[in-house]
């Protein structure tokens, strides 16, 4: 699969940087969540399952993915959403709307419940109401999931110096490590506070050649600020390149404010990952408008 790499105009300075358009794949499961799910739908049917369960928020671009990519696989899909009050706000929801549209059903669970998603009386609970089937984890992150974004970079990719991804679970990032070149760096922009996800790549990643920028999280998963949404509008209105304002916009944000703050060393080849994402945005729209914010645009 040939994807687009564009590159990014940038004045005084030397640095060169590129952005490769995982976007565009597919128009329902881009970026990177068709990477994760490729190879866990492979072995969902090599293991004759016919039921998918994964979990997520209101506007994961996980659950709109898995939903579309049950719906074209034959694959009844079960979304497990945080925040009991979303049940009666889908008409509302863009993301859940999308999902529930392509056939997915959903159990909403409260916040402390979601806490525990993982655990073995959650999980025996779900087959005990749903009987059997493949799970998929938060974001899809896992083995499979690992495999599939290892695809992401291609044996041309070997020319840049920086490779550079959002990280939300960890599971891109580390399949962009595993097959980068241990002479490249390969930054990951967290979408979340904290610092566990550290110890979460460390479980797939076989190599060390990585760091995470902890600074460009905008206040955390789901926050955005005024400055960060002129950015992506800006950025739009100069590259026609959409962003999204929770993962990829705040990663592309950091890059450049770190090249204007001479982070990166003179003639510095830089790569961005676009990881998709967009299919969030009229969501945050909506939460923006409510809010009598600036809001995306990208008709401009």
């Amino acid at each position: 699969m040939e994807v687009l790499t564009q590159e990014i105009q940038l004045k005084n300075t030397s640095i060169r940087l590129f952005i490769k358009r995982e976007d565009l794949i597919h128009p329902f499961i881009s970026g990177n969540k068709f990477r994760k799910l490729k190879y866990n739908l492979i072995q969902a049917k090599e293991e004759n399952h016919s039921t998918l369960v994964t979990f997520g928020g209101a506007f994961s671009n996980h659950i709109a993915a898995t939903a579309y990519a049950g719906k074209e696989n034959g694959f009844k899909t079960i979304g497990i959403i945080r925040g009991e009050e979303l049940e009666s706000k889908i008409a509302d929801n863009p993301t859940l709307l999308f999902a529930r549209e392509c056939g997915m059903k959903f159990v909403f669970v409260t916040r402390e419940n979601y806490k525990i998603k993982d655990s073995s009386d959650f999980l025996s609970q779900l087959r005990y109401d749903f009987g059997d089937f493949y799970l998929i984890p938060e974001g899809g992150t896992n083995n499979q999931a690992i495999k599939g974004c290892e695809e992401i970079l291609n044996d041309d990719d070997v020319k840049y110096d920086y490779v550079c991804c959002s990280v939300g679970t960890g599971g891109t990032i580390s399949g962009i490590i595993n097959k980068s070149i241990i002479e490249q760096n390969i930054l990951g922009f967290p979408s979340l506070k904290g610092d566990f996800l550290q110890k979460d790549i460390c479980k797939f990643a076989t190599k060390q050649n990585w760091k995470l920028i902890t600074d460009y999280h905008f206040g955390g998963y789901g926050k955005v600020s005024d400055e960060l949404i002129l950015f992506i509008n800006v950025f739009f209105k100069k590259y026609k390149i959409p962003l999204d304002p929770i993962y990829t916009g705040k990663m592309v944000f950091g890059v450049i404010d770190l090249i204007n703050k001479n982070y990166f060393p003179e003639d510095s080849k830089i790569l961005l990952i676009h990881t998709g994402g967009i299919q969030g945005v009229q969501g945050m729209n909506n939460k923006l408008i409510n809010k009598n914010l600036e809001t995306i645009k990208f008709d401009v």
